[in-house]
């Protein structure tokens, strides 16, 4: 796959580069731009960095930061099966515990439940930093829902990150689980409330929390500009026919 001339390799976290270090120069290189474009297309277009990791996995497969990459391009195109796969063989070469919640979410995404909340209580999640333990925290109360314990699954999300009025990088995305499960389960006061708490930390615009606070205030948003150019564009059809009419009429 064709990689732009404005990528170097150079770009990817000293981390993974030293990780390459094992590999010939050239062939470092190669991999190297190919995980930049895995990152870069991600979230934009994560067909396209499945084909770069798919590249970057046949050159370099017993790198860790490799499968991790094909793991997180697999996912995102969800391909759980893949991307289990890939994040187990990170893990066995790495030791790390930071991909248990992903590989629980991709149990949830293979439909085993179940299988996802025997992970949330391993011993592993004790090992997790506290990022880790909240995204482990969403994904069993995702489990719950898909096993249509939504009472379970409001109880799972209660806990003292989400009690907390300090912001965190996971804060939105936690009061707005929490809140959609209120709404699943019929609360909508309770469920307004916490989305409009989700607004108040979402700030970089990772839920679409403010839509669903509009929506259950009955907000209709209308496109002005657009409504304005339509009466434009009717009074010049109006002006024509006038015009038309006129010299029909002489």
């Amino acid at each position: 796959m064709p990689i732009p001339e404005d990528v170097t390799g150079e770009e990817i976290d000293k981390d993974v580069r030293q990780e390459l270090q094992s590999l010939p120069k050239t062939l470092a290189e190669d991999v190297a731009k190919n995980l930049v474009m895995v990152a870069r297309l991600i979230d934009e277009d994560p067909e396209g960095a499945y084909g770069y990791s798919r590249v970057a996995l046949r050159l370099a497969s017993r790198v860790a930061a490799v499968r991790e990459a094909a793991g997180f391009a697999a996912y995102a195109n969800q391909k759980y099966s893949e991307a289990l796969a890939e994040f187990r063989a990170a893990r066995r070469m790495t030791g790390t515990v930071e991909l248990w919640p992903l590989m629980a979410d991709c149990e949830r995404g293979l439909g085993r439940p179940e299988k996802a909340l025997d992970m949330a209580g391993a011993p592993e999640v004790q090992k997790l930093d506290k990022a880790g333990q909240v995204e482990m925290r969403l994904v069993a109360a995702g489990a719950r829902r898909d096993m249509g314990q939504l009472d379970a699954a409001i109880v799972t999300l209660q806990s003292s990150e989400l009690a907390s009025n300090s912001v965190q990088p996971w804060t939105a995305r936690l009061r707005y689980a929490y809140a959609d499960a209120l709404l699943a389960a019929g609360r909508s006061g309770e469920a307004r409330e916490w989305f409009a708490k989700a607004v108040e930390a979402d700030r970089d615009g990772s839920t679409d929390a403010s839509d669903r606070l509009a929506e259950m205030d009955g907000v209709e948003f209308v496109d002005a500009l657009g409504e304005e150019e339509g009466d434009n564009v009717r009074a010049d059809e109006d002006a024509e026919d006038a015009e038309d009419d006129k010299d029909d009429k002489d």
